[in-house]
């Protein structure tokens, strides 16, 4: 069952973006977290809600999407994230999370697979003009954007052939990523 939904959880890009998703169901899936090993047992990140609309257009330009695609822009209008969870880092209780911020944004996104949902963690975002967007204390460091909604496009795993391991698009929207054998990652 585990293998299914990591098989599942791939990094959407393109959503339907008028299934909405509601406040509950992120708050479910940031409870998630609270069942997650903690470095320290700090458990000082924190998640930003963003399930409105309107909210979530200001976030959206603030967001790279897919470096290796040089000449796509990110999801269009009617494709774009129907709602975000922004993961932050308490900074008042650590200085660093450890290796906490990994461990959850994978489990809210194997949350949200679990109930036909999908995203995409981004690391590349524009940080102060985001902060200002969420109005974020001081203390609060944005980690990472968690981009949410129904799913709108074919991730399809592929071998990886010669090392490259850069994901591409064809012509028909889908998109294809590249895998490391399991001998390339286990070492006797």
């Amino acid at each position: 069952m585990l293998k299914e939904l990591l098989l599942k959880n791939r990094s959407y890009r393109r959503f339907v973006q008028d299934v909405r998703i509601t406040r509950e169901e992120l708050t479910e899936w940031v409870g998630l977290t609270r069942y997650c090993a903690s470095g320290r047992n700090a458990q000082a990140l924190k998640y930003k809600v963003v399930a409105d609309a309107g909210l979530c257009d200001k976030v959206f330009p603030n967001l790279a999407w897919a470096g290796y695609l040089k000449d796509w822009d990110g999801p269009e209008e009617g494709e774009r994230p129907a709602a975000y969870l922004i993961q932050l880092l308490d900074t008042s209780i650590v200085e660093n999370c450890l290796c906490d911020d990994g461990i959850q944004a994978q489990t809210i996104l194997l949350g949200a697979v679990e109930k036909g949902y999908g995203g995409c963690i981004i690391k590349a975002f524009k940080n102060e003009s985001l902060r200002e967007v969420l109005q974020l204390p001081e203390h609060l460091k944005i980690m990472y954007v968690i981009a949410l909604g129904k799913p709108k496009e074919t991730v399809v795993l592929e071998e990886m052939r010669d090392g490259d391991y850069k994901y591409w698009r064809e012509a028909d929207g889908s998109h294809h990523v590249p895998k490391r054998a399991l001998d390339e990652l286990v070492i006797l």
